[in-house]
């Protein structure tokens, strides 16, 4: 039976959300993992981006849902819509950007005895990514209630499918919109960002990228080059130290049983009070397990620094004293790299993996590391990242989803039942992909498709630290991008978001965003705070339509 669709408030009615391992959910999950795999290889590959399939993982559960007959007719459920966006999504991202990448540094750089290794190596990383956002989404550091824009683009497309009416006309409109301007070279997914997200992160962004865009239009500045100088990297290298910090502040803020009691009787209050706020838009995670969830992730990424240590043969290349020094820098950057690549994929719906992981490649060649160590470094980085965005925007769709229950007695098991199918389902699309690339990734290499980022990395590598001047930038760029930081607080994170901007080459976007934030408050001036919720549907439209353009260009 499908799921309701209308609020539960006070009704005793059990909540219960499908199972990922259900027979016909599991089958198409599987189906929709290998389609998914297949699309993020051929557009890492060919075109080196990656895109999310979300929106194509909903339409498909939309349309077997609509043929109603046996088994078919589950899939009408919202909810198995989700399981199946989860799935196809996280195989396309875990495929493209967390496995093959990684393994394609290893044949780039000249090591194909690197390449399994490094696949290892990936899976652990991907692993701890999925793992450590799926316990931490829903806390203060990374709320449920911010943007994780392709997230909302995903969840009101499901919900535009199983409502229809106006809502479906106006996400329908913006998806005409989106698809237009990607066709033409534009991206409709800043203009969809921009209606969704924090309006001063995403102001901060828009500055990034307009200074990306034009800086060579100043007087004596035609040949000049912000990624060259590194710039954008001490910028960002500043906001992360800083949203660093930050997040340990509130990792720090323990609170009382008293206040934790107190916590929970005012929840129950508003769930049952149909004009308090929100009961979905509270934490659900504690600063104690968001604390052992960040630990735990740190942990997991030591111990595979050691793993890949052992594998790669690096244990017979370095002294002991040199392992753990390279272990422990491994583990603190793949971390690092996890948590500033999930802040900018929270605010603005892009993650800089390849600007990040650039980030601890140079500081690997300033600290002097050998060639082999620091690939394998680099491979361990660029793993980590992507994997936790995207679980981010899942969870997101599928916590829009369900919050139609908040006010209902069960809704928090049924919100953690939720974000656990929602984790297997991801499992099942991971496992996919790993199967797919383990069986493709030679013939993609051997026929000369690799992925870009990865020849760049391993061209950085054998070049070595060229530009005298790259740490002297480095550090005093790191000092507005930390002021920046610190002056917007963990909740706008302006310093990772400018760095963000900096850091991206998206044409005219800058104009796209500033443009639709322009309109989002002139909106909401005239209409009030109600027209936010509009605005929010024509974005995820926007993005949704982006979305399936660019996909469009595998069959090209």
């Amino acid at each position: 039976m499908a799921e309701r669709t209308t609020p539960s408030t006070t009704t005793e009615e059990r909540l219960v959300h499908p199972r990922a391992f259900a027979p016909a959910t599991l089958i198409l999950t599987v189906l929709l993992s290998v389609l998914g795999a297949y699309i993020g290889l051929h557009l890492i590959t060919t075109l080196g981006i990656s895109a999310n399939t979300s929106v194509v993982g909903a339409l498909i559960a939309m349309v077997i849902g609509r043929i109603g007959i046996g088994f078919f007719g589950k899939f009408r459920d919202t909810n198995r819509q989700n399981l199946a966006q989860t799935a196809i999504s996280s195989a396309t991202f875990g495929a493209a950007n967390a496995l093959l990448t990684p393994m394609a540094i290893g044949w780039a750089y000249g090591r194909i005895d690197l390449v399994w290794p490094l696949l290892i190596g990936a899976v652990v990383g991907l692993g701890v990514d999925s793992w450590v956002l799926y316990r931490s989404f829903g806390s203060r550091f990374l709320p449920a209630t911010a943007a994780w824009p392709p997230g909302i683009a995903a969840a009101e497309t499901i919900k535009a499918g199983d409502k229809g009416g106006k809502r479906a006309a106006v996400l329908a409109g913006g998806g005409v919109v989106g698809a237009v301007l990607a066709w033409v070279g534009l991206s409709g997914s800043a203009a969809g960002v921009a209606l969704i997200g924090n309006v001063v992160a995403l102001f901060m962004f828009a500055i990034g990228l307009a200074v990306n865009q034009f800086i060579t239009l100043l007087p004596g500045l035609a040949d000049f080059s912000l990624s060259g100088q590194f710039i954008p990297h001490g910028v960002m290298i500043g906001a992360g130290i800083v949203a660093l910090i930050q997040a340990g502040v509130l990792l720090s803020n323990r609170r009382s049983k008293a206040q934790r009691a107190g916590d929970d009787t005012a929840a129950q209050a508003a769930a049952a009070d149909p004009t308090a706020a929100d009961p979905a838009d509270a934490d659900s995670v504690t600063p104690g397990q968001l604390r052992r969830a960040l630990s735990s992730g740190v942990v997991m990424f030591l111990a595979g620094a050691v793993l890949l240590a052992i594998i790669t043969g690096l244990v017979t290349e370095m002294s002991i004293p040199a392992i753990i020094g390279w272990a422990l820098f491994a583990a603190f950057a793949a971390f690092v790299h996890e948590i500033i690549v999930g802040l900018a994929a929270m605010h603005s719906g892009w993650f800089p993996a390849f600007a990040v992981t650039l980030i601890f490649l140079v500081i690997g060649l300033v600290v002097g590391l050998p060639e082999v160590p620091l690939v394998v470094l680099v491979g361990y980085c660029a793993a980590t990242g992507p994997a936790f965005a995207d679980m981010g925007y899942d969870l997101k769709a599928g916590w829009v989803l369900r919050k139609v229950h908040s006010r209902h007695p069960q809704y928090d098991a049924y919100e953690r039942d939720g974000r656990r199918q929602q984790y297997y389902s991801a499992i099942v699309g991971f496992v996919v992909a790993l199967v797919v690339v383990a069986l493709l990734w030679r013939s993609y290499f051997e026929d000369g498709l690799i992925p870009p980022v990865a020849v760049v990395y391993a061209d950085t590598i054998t070049a070595g630290l060229t530009d005298p001047d790259a740490v002297r930038n480095l550090v005093i760029w790191a000092i507005p991008g930390a002021l920046i930081q610190a002056i917007g607080g963990p909740k706008r994170q302006m310093g990772v978001m400018l760095a963000t901007g900096l850091l991206l080459s998206v044409p005219w976007a800058c104009f796209l965003v500033a443009g639709a934030l322009a309109v989002r408050l002139v909106v909401r001036h005239v209409k009030g705070p109600k027209a936010e919720e509009e605005l929010s549907l024509v974005g995820a439209g926007l993005i949704a339509g982006d979305a399936l353009a660019s996909l469009g260009r595998v069959f090209r």
